[in-house]
């Protein structure tokens, strides 16, 4: 499409002057008069976080009740006879044991009745959530409706629970009412249960509980379950061998579809995605000590987040939760796993690539925290304080989402203005390593469940490296054979235009220098079902470009821009080029000046 070409000569290094200033001190209160000589976006105060800025009540931890005798919830017994669902046995003594003790509650759902040998099954589930809104639908508290997201790979519905005291349950209006939204989801890897488990208990305790009075505040959306099929089998992946966690913006698998989908409608403003961990297995293999905490915590990191929104989800929302959970004498850490390879002992604090839940969320300006728990490999062990730890930890952000109601629909504002300004102007982070450093974790002995505290090799996502840089482009052309990318493009809700007639833009075209096939990585190592990409180095090539009739165009100027450079800058494991989601470097033209262009909606 070039029809004539110069090297581009600018500079790759990170922008200079109050801008940088401004990414270097963004939690000083004289990012206020920073940010004002740097865009023309105005920056909100920072609210006082000594104050709840709503009044919102404080809803504690409790006890959930048993269900309504009127509308019991029947129990569908569907063993499958092996661990995680069925009995397992424990990985360390009981000395080990005595340090997790039930908690003085006791949860009830389907799959946690006394004698159960399986966790709820996905037809128990669609039965929990339909008896919920029938219920709601009989008293003059909120509206709770079941949301149909499709089917799995194997058929099983996704279903999703939305609670709100708007008119109606339809997106358009529950965006109207001007409320943040909380999706919470549930079961992303099959065989980590507890969290769907969680879910279940807080969707009863908003519809007809003690959480009910956070919906004069908020709208709630719950997947208890967004893997059925890996559930039903016991296994992480889904029925096709994809972890399904890697796949939010890819979307190759429906049930990352359907989340997209979800969030693309109702726009959530804050996000809480449920897992848990590995307590013993390679931990056990490397450090000769089994993992110690109730729960592991951590919000999004990645290049081109909101400064903004990783400031609000650490202190708003994170350490709030740790002091619920130590409230009730639940223990809390950073996230952080290390690979499946037995002589690699790092250990790494989260992933830094967009492609998970926690990543993605935040690149869609949305508060995005992970709660994982201790889980994996330990079949149903200590189910009831798992259950406890992700009920203390969710109703906590419930409740911070509450108080923060009106700043975080404040924030919502400023940030995506602030994102749609940067284009055509501002430096672009495309890629991010973790720093290396070390660290001390305290673990514990598996023989007599004390304190073991061990130095490891820390690789920290709180510091991110830059690896990439270049300037955000005001958009992106896309050839008229690149319908499969647009296609996942707008189901994360990114608007894309069609080129109605011909004509030229100021572009930069990508020149290939080097080529490999790698697998995706993490930091577990290889992901799972995943096919090579392809991993090249480019230069930037500046010039006329033609735009012909039915290619696309994709604004950066738009409050999920730095989304779509996610996407679109090939030169990632990550990119829609890498895997396979655009056919050719030559497919994809970044445009440098405000297009003149007539455009119209994409079909």
């Amino acid at each position: 499409m070039t029809r004539q070409t110069a090297p581009n000569t600018r500079p790759a290094g990170p922008a200079e002057g109050l801008c940088a200033l401004r990414r270097r001190s963004w939690w000083m209160a004289a990012a206020a008069l920073l940010l004002a000589a740097c865009t023309s976006v105005p920056l909100p105060q920072w609210p006082d976080t000594t104050q709840p800025a709503t009044a919102a009540p404080t809803v504690p931890a409790t006890a959930p009740r048993a269900p309504s005798p009127a509308t019991p919830v029947p129990v569908q017994v569907t063993p499958i006879g092996a661990a995680p669902n069925g009995p397992a046995a424990a990985p360390y003594g009981a000395a080990v044991a005595a340090r997790f003790p039930d908690p003085a509650v006791v949860y009830s759902t389907p799959g946690l009745a006394p004698g159960r040998t399986s966790f709820t099954s996905n037809a128990e589930v669609q039965t929990w959530l339909r008896d919920l809104s029938r219920q709601s639908a009989q008293t003059a508290g909120p509206k709770a409706a079941v949301l149909s997201l499709g089917p799995s790979q194997r058929g099983e519905p996704l279903e999703a629970l939305i609670v709100t005291r708007a008119s109606s349950t339809d997106a358009a209006t529950v965006l109207a009412a001007a409320r943040p939204t909380v999706l919470l989801i549930g079961q992303q890897h099959g065989n980590e249960p507890a969290g769907s488990e969680a879910l279940l208990v807080i969707a009863r305790e908003l519809v007809q509980g003690p959480l009910q009075p956070l919906l004069d505040h908020i709208n709630v959306i719950i997947v208890p379950r967004a893997n059925p099929d890996g559930a039903a089998a016991g296994q992480r992946a889904t029925a096709n061998g994809i972890d399904m966690n890697r796949d939010h913006l890819l979307l190759k698998t429906p049930e990352a579809r359907a989340l997209a989908k979800l969030a693309r409608d109702y726009r959530p403003m804050v996000i809480i995605d449920a897992h848990e961990y590995t307590v013993a297995g390679r931990y056990l293999q490397k450090f000769g000590a089994i993992q110690r905490f109730d729960a592991l915590l951590q919000y999004a990191t990645t290049a081109d987040l909101p400064e903004f929104v990783t400031k609000a989800s650490e202190e708003w929302f994170r350490q709030p939760v740790v002091a619920a959970l130590k409230e009730q004498s639940l223990s809390s850490e950073w996230y952080y796993t290390t690979s499946a390879d037995p002589d690699d002992k790092r250990v790494f604090m989260g992933g830094t690539q967009p492609d998970t839940e926690l990543n993605v969320g935040g690149l869609e300006n949305a508060v995005s925290l992970l709660i994982e728990t201790r889980g994996v490999g330990i079949g149903r062990l200590h189910i009831q304080r798992r259950v406890h730890t992700d009920v203390t930890a969710i109703t906590s952000v419930l409740g911070s989402t509450a108080r923060r109601a009106n700043d975080l629909v404040q924030l919502r504002s400023y940030v995506e203005r602030e994102v749609s300004a940067k284009a055509c102007n501002e430096e672009a982070v495309i890629e991010v390593a973790p720093t290396p450093t070390r660290r001390d974790l305290i673990m514990l002995d598996p023989q007599t469940g004390l304190d073991r505290t061990i130095t490891v090799d820390w690789t920290s996502a709180l510091q991110l490296r830059p690896l990439k840089s270049r300037m955000r482009p005001c958009g992106y052309l896309l050839s008229a054979a690149s319908t499969v990318a647009v296609d996942r493009l707008r189901l994360l809700g990114i608007p894309v235009m069609q080129v109605a007639e011909p004509g030229t833009v100021l572009g930069e075209s990508y020149r290939e220098t080097a080529r490999s096939a790698v697998a995706r990585q993490d930091a577990r190592g290889a992901i799972a079902g995943s096919q090579p990409a392809t991993r090249v180095a480019v230069d930037l090539v500046r010039g006329v470009v033609d735009a012909p009739r039915g290619s696309y165009y994709v604004p950066v100027n738009q409050p999920l821009g730095s989304l779509v450079l996610a996407a679109l800058e090939p030169d990632t494991q990550s990119s829609y080029f890498a895997n396979h989601l655009l056919n050719g470097l030559q497919s994809t033209v970044r445009v440098m000046t405000a297009p003149s262009l007539t455009l119209q909606d994409a079909p």
